[in-house]
């Protein structure tokens, strides 16, 4: 739902074209896969700390973890804004701005779990595997409804791709409107809720995975306070009414 400014009108050298849209494939590349890292990390089917740099302290080990958090929420949070990319387009061509967005989450995505500290211990741990079954049926309920809820915001806007094709076509940029549709007519921020799912979702839960689940949900609902006094700033009272009648994860009404 970010604007990014408009794109110029005239169709661009070649080259020019070509680098736009070749960026924009690495940088959804690099994003997609720090996600689905992130995503099969999360319930056990992916490995994470990966990193020589390791500690036995707790506390050290908890610091670590925490500040990698922190960075990851910090590159979204700042880029993020409109103050920001105001600045950020005066470096950045401003239809690379997404891009270039998408492109350093996954790599500060791709580092929290590279020198993701582990910690000894587990939390959980379901034997029945019936159970196992069904809690492994939530995780991916969980990866689907986030990828549908991309979609329905715009799929090839969110990660970047719309930007670039339109530069590269000579086409000028027009924003995408909010619109209350599918599940955004019950639910404010259902990409939050599908991540929220695949982090508690998981059969095998150590205290490794335990504290990124932690730390991460804490980073969400911290998040989305950010993200909904700029989506007031963007939309204004289109979106003051969606907040009073929507629920942030469910409407129960």
């Amino acid at each position: 739902m970010n604007t990014p400014i408009n794109q110029p009108i005239h169709k661009p050298n070649i080259l020019f074209r070509g680098f736009a849209i070749a960026y924009a494939l690495f940088a959804y590349g690099v994003g997609s896969a720090a996600l689905f890292w992130l995503f099969l990390a999360s319930i056990g089917m992916a490995p994470y700390s990966l990193s020589d740099v390791k500690t036995d302290n707790l506390l050290a080990a908890l610091f670590i973890n925490s500040f990698l958090v922190f960075l990851f929420g910090l590159q979204h949070t700042m880029m993020a804004r409109k103050s920001f990319k105001q600045k950020w387009i005066r470096i950045i061509p401003a239809h690379l701005e997404r891009s270039t967005f998408v492109l350093a989450a996954g790599i500060v995505m791709g580092l929290m779990l590279w020198y993701w500290q582990t910690l000894p211990g587990i939390v959980w741990s379901i034997e029945h595997q019936y159970v196992r079954l069904v809690v492994f049926s939530l995780a991916f309920f969980g990866m689907a409804y986030v990828l549908f809820a991309t979609l329905v915001a715009n799929y090839f806007e969110l990660l970047g791709l719309r930007q670039a094709w339109l530069y590269a076509t000579g086409r000028p940029y027009t924003p995408v409107d909010f619109k209350r549709r599918w599940v955004y007519r019950y639910s404010r921020h259902p990409m939050m809720l599908g991540l929220l799912i695949i982090f508690w979702s998981t059969p095998d839960m150590s205290i490794t995975r335990f504290v990124l689940a932690v730390l991460l949900t804490i980073y969400l609902l911290v998040g989305i306070r950010f993200e909904e006094h700029s989506l007031i700033q963007e939309f204004g009272e289109k979106y003051q009414d969606f907040k009073s009648e929507v629920g942030i994860f469910f409407t129960f009404r």
